[in-house]
């Protein structure tokens, strides 16, 4: 009796563990498997550091004339024809540049007589970065080709002279040049040195690209944000620059030796075709984008420069000289010369395409009383990044709804620049205005129309101080909402103006402030209390207090610290407080407090109400107010408005002397 044991078959098993660890093995070190990142990561650990110079420049232009020649040699060897390329500009390096020669045989030594084969390709590719490890990236692909162009360049050489030159014979023979010059090897591997020509006129234009963009590099990447992704994806570049210079090397060996074996090209060659594509178009951007940085810097300093509206005009609005210096009448519906702006204060209304109805109609009023007095003109400049036939469809619809002057269609990039980065315009519309010397008067009109109205007109710096002066912040915030408020206001009446999301507060403090404007003490002091509810519901009265409040905070915050400003910030730091109230007598401010702290005070009026009669209802409720504040500790939170305008750097606690923090703060409506 035998006993047989069921196990699994041996080899089976070896081989299925033998091909899954080669197909690891292809995997880690076939590059055309790999992804950027997993070659990224092998060959940063062969860069060092760069501090090997050297004279780049002058290697770079031999190697570019030497291939030059060389690949027009080939050419003509393939084609049978004897075309000279006299024509071809050589650019002599000076007398003192000496060839790193010894590192181009070492690399040689690296590339030459290896076996075909991507995971081969790729260890001598590493090879030869270990070799140039304190070398800068695009020094490493100079040297790379440069050691090609010294193998490549000597055969074509030998080539060419091999049949009038008993010399250039004897070392072609030793260079096996006759083995792929002969007519039968050229009939036989005409496609393989196509092959292999072709690709190497791709691989100097590649590395072309490469010096280029090194040198484009020493550009600052704020103003040239484009070199960043072609300056990180750099080193991947040269790698396959380099990888397929080892692949030719290789191929040219197996044609030289006759040899069956073979290297595949066509994967390198669709490889670099790639990045010689992306590095076209990345220089391209580059370019555009230091060029548009130059111009920048020009108008700048002429915009400094500037003497005339119009001479501003030309140079933020119309690029060129041959765009047409023209405007969009609305009033009349037809073109005029930008001559009607000569020695006018003009308003550049700036804004995208997404304006709405509403806020033309905040700066009709201003085109109103443009009317009446000639010295000032409104024009629209609408902001589009990139016009398309959908945007041009949308701007021709908005064009009709304004009557004022319109600029046809804005696209000085470097204008558009200046707007955002001087003007500080971001999406919310911007009315600037300037004097007909062309200088900046105010870039907050827009604020300062939202926050006093028409009677700040016309919105210089000095209209906007004159109307701080003779109107009360409480008056322009609350005149344009409720003009029964205004009589209150005239008569002096205890005021409080109250809102927060917190219904149940809401309730709490009407009926707390009902009850102390009945009380008899107040009745007898003759002291008239109003209520006055920010309801959060009528969107209307709401958006309109708050929008007003944010105005008045854009509009005074660039200016010196006083106590209506705090007075101002303490209000927009309660706009999302469960509760908030202002108490005022008449325009003046008596007390203005959160939820907690003015609730307890109205709460606890018998507490203090004794001392009304005798120091009066103001002073004793600020006095018990503060009391309270003292007792309870609270952090005061500003939610900055997405507005056009330059906000404050830093801003004083409206409850404190201290500076407050700066935190960013985002929020969505869920609108549309």
């Amino acid at each position: 009796m035998s006993l047989k044991l069921s196990l699994p078959n041996p080899p089976v098993v070896l081989k299925s563990s033998l091909q899954t660890l080669l197909k690891a093995d292809e995997s880690e070190n076939n590059p055309l498997l790999m992804s950027d990142e997993q070659i990224l990561e092998q060959i940063y650990s062969t860069h060092v550091h760069s501090d090997t110079k050297f004279d780049v420049n002058s290697l770079f232009t031999l190697v570019q004339n030497t291939l030059r020649r060389s690949t027009h040699i080939v050419d003509n060897v393939v084609q049978g024809s004897s075309a000279s390329v006299e024509h071809v500009d050589d650019t002599i390096p000076p007398a003192s540049f000496t060839s790193p020669l010894c590192t181009l045989k070492a690399i040689n030594s690296e590339m030459s007589c290896k076996p075909p084969g991507e995971q081969i390709a790729h260890k001598t590719t590493l090879v030869i970065l270990n070799k140039l490890s304190n070398y800068d990236w695009d020094a490493k692909a100079v040297l790379t080709l440069a050691a090609f162009a010294l193998e490549y360049s000597e055969f074509w050489l030998l080539a060419q002279h091999q049949t009038t030159d008993f010399l250039a014979k004897s070392v072609a023979v030793l260079k096996r040049v006759p083995a792929l010059t002969r007519p039968a090897a050229v009939q036989k591997h005409r496609q393989a040195i196509i092959e292999v020509n072709n690709l190497v006129k791709t691989t100097l234009q590649v590395i072309e690209l490469i010096f280029e963009l090194e040198k484009l590099s020493t550009h600052n990447t704020k103003e040239v944000p484009a070199l960043v992704p072609a300056i990180e994806q750099l080193p991947v570049d040269v790698y396959w620059t380099i990888i397929t210079i080892t692949a030719i090397v290789t191929q040219i060996d197996i044609l030289t030796t006759e040899s069956e074996q073979k290297q595949e090209l066509s994967q390198y060659g669709q490889k670099i075709n790639i990045i010689l594509s992306k590095l076209r178009k990345q220089v391209t951007i580059i370019r555009q984008q230091i060029d548009e940085v130059i111009f920048y810097g020009r108008l700048k300093k002429a915009l400094l420069s500037a003497t005339e509206i119009r001479q501003v005009f030309k140079l933020l609005i119309f690029s060129t000289a041959d765009t047409p210096q023209q405007l969009f009448d609305g009033a009349t519906k037809t073109t005029v010369d930008i001559s009607v702006l000569n020695k006018r204060n003009v308003y550049f209304f700036i804004s995208t395409l997404d304006i709405t109805d509403e806020e033309i109609s905040e700066v009709k009023p201003v085109y109103d009383a443009t009317k009446t007095n000639e010295q000032y003109k409104i024009v629209w400049i609408p902001i589009v990044e990139e016009w398309n036939d959908q945007l041009r469809k949308k701007f021709e619809i908005l064009k009709t709804k304004v009557p004022w002057y319109v600029v046809p269609q804005f696209g000085n990039k470097a204008g558009i620049r200046y707007i955002k980065e001087e003007w500080h315009f971001t999406k919310k519309p911007l009315v600037a205005l300037l004097s007909p010397q062309g200088k900046v008067d105010n870039t907050d009109v827009f604020q300062t129309i939202h926050a006093y109205g028409i009677k700040a007109f016309p919105f210089r710096k000095v209209d906007v101080e004159r109307v701080e002066k003779e109107l009360h912040w409480i008056e322009s915030v609350v005149g344009g909402i409720d003009g029964n408020l205004l009589g209150a206001i005239k008569e002096q009446k205890y005021i409080f103006f109250y809102g927060g999301h917190d219904k149940e507060w809401i309730q709490q403090f009407t009926k707390y402030v009902n009850v102390i404007a009945n009380d008899t003490v107040i009745k007898e002091s003759k002291i008239a209390i109003e209520l006055f509810h920010v309801e959060k519901e009528n969107k209307s009265l709401f958006g309109n207090f708050w929008t007003k409040i944010e105005s008045l905070f854009v509009t005074k915050g660039n200016n010196t610290v006083d106590e209506v400003t705090q007075q101002v910030q303490k209000m927009l730091s309660y706009k999302n407080e469960t509760g908030w109230a202002l108490l005022t007598k008449g325009s003046s401010v008596v007390v203005s407090g959160h939820g907690t702290t003015i609730l307890k005070t109205v709460a606890e009026f018998e507490k203090w109400k004794d001392t009304v009669s005798k120091n009066g209802f103001e002073f004793s409720f600020k006095v018990y107010h503060e009391k309270i504040v003292k007792t309870t500790h609270r952090c005061a939170h500003l939610e900055i408005p997405n507005v056009t305008g330059k906000l404050p750097r830093t801003i004083k606690c409206p409850d404190c002397p201290n500076t407050m923090e700066i935190f960013i703060s985002y929020k969505c409506c869920h609108n549309g």
